[in-house]
């Protein structure tokens, strides 16, 4: 399918329009990081490294899947069943920063009744891990109150990759970032990104040669 990353505009609408919601920080990491959205809700804290600024990516969070209906949630492989580490931007090291003060202050109120036994980043107030379908839905009314309803969380992934490589990243390191099995992947599923970015790359060189 058609990869929809949000424009410069829409990034920033987001990040203005988003401030005080309850996911705010979670939608702010996973567009400047790049994971899946399972991944940012399996993320434990025994993963971050804030005095490197990096986090480990080795478990994503899943419902179980039962007949019928039902089954729990519980931390299993990442879809490729590999380990990375991601060097994080200093200013979302300093939103995890936020978010572990947060989380700090929330234990302290609910007391007894906290039950983070996973140790996740990502939680309720009590503790509880969140659940996909219910930041989905959040993201959608979100989204449509700021005015552009077709996009969705799992866009914020592809908005991160498609910055990277403009910025001048290269193909085998956005790769790695984003936990693809094979650089051809990337480089399938960002083909306009990298046509456009050796387009730019040839005008250079013309003028290089016409100085």
């Amino acid at each position: 399918y058609e990869i929809k990353p949000l424009t410069t505009q829409e990034i920033s609408t987001l990040l203005h329009g988003c401030k005080g919601d309850k996911y705010e920080k979670l939608y702010t990491f996973v567009l400047f990081s790049g994971v899946r959205i399972s991944e940012a809700l399996g993320l434990r804290w025994s993963c971050v490294d804030f005095e490197r600024g990096r986090v480990t990516i080795n478990k994503q969070l899943q419902k179980e899947r039962k007949k019928g209906g039902g089954g729990t949630y519980s931390l299993y492989d990442t879809k490729t069943s590999t380990t990375r580490t991601i060097t994080l931007a200093a200013h979302v090291v300093d939103v995890l920063r936020e978010v572990k003060k947060e989380q700090a202050q929330y234990r302290l109120m609910a007391g007894a009744s906290w039950a983070n036994d996973m140790n996740l980043v990502f939680t309720h107030e009590d503790g509880q891990h969140l659940c996909h379908s219910t930041v989905w839905a959040c993201f959608k009314r979100l989204v449509k109150k700021l005015g552009f309803p077709e996009a969705r969380v799992h866009d914020l992934r592809h908005t991160f990759a498609t910055i990277a490589l403009e910025s001048g990243d290269d193909l085998k390191t956005v790769s790695q970032t984003l936990g693809h099995s094979k650089i051809g992947t990337t480089g399938d599923t960002y083909a306009h990104v990298t046509d456009r970015m050796k387009e730019q790359s040839a005008a250079r060189m013309d003028a290089f040669i016409r100085a």
